[in-house]
């Protein structure tokens, strides 16, 4: 995310910026930045920087000299918890949550995604056998049917 010119960070490169236009594109996870140029990039004082990275809220690399290293992903993370606690009233206990369920849920997006890929590559289906155990099939392929002597009733009235 590139800081735009509301100091808002925005998603994508910047305007202008790509192979085509000669200027490399931003890596919005390359900690690059001193901690006093993310405090002012988030709107904050360096030390709730150093305060929210002993809670956990923010967790910036560390540079060879042991300073704090931040990215444009770490400022737009710390925009959004200025935002949580001033406008939304949330503690840090709770925003803290609320970070760690957003990574979750991108985890488990790419986790997610991940897997259809593998499964597509496959054309498998899953499907139930008799026992009620999930088998792998092949797309487009029947299972076959096991007769068994199970007797089943059947009552029109339940559905």
């Amino acid at each position: 995310m590139t800081p735009a010119a509301d100091g808002t960070a925005s998603g994508g490169p910047a305007a202008g910026s790509g192979p085509a236009s000669g200027v490399p594109e931003l890596d919005v996870d390359a900690a690059v930045l001193p901690i006093s140029v993310a405090a002012e990039l988030a709107g904050m004082h360096p030390q709730t920087l150093r305060q929210y990275d002993r809670l956990g809220l923010v967790e910036p690399r560390r540079s060879a000299g042991r300073g704090r290293r931040y990215s444009l992903r770490d400022v737009a993370d710390l925009r959004e918890v200025q935002r949580l606690s001033q406008e939304d009233g949330v503690n840090l206990a709770g925003i803290q949550r609320i970070l760690d369920l957003q990574r979750q849920v991108v985890a488990l997006s790419d986790e997610l995604e991940r897997l259809r890929a593998a499964v597509a590559d496959q054309r498998r289906v899953f499907t139930a056998d008799p026992s009620g155990a999930v088998v792998a099939g092949t797309l487009g392929r029947r299972v076959s049917r096991v007769r068994s002597g199970a007797l089943v009733l059947w009552d029109p009235r339940r559905r």
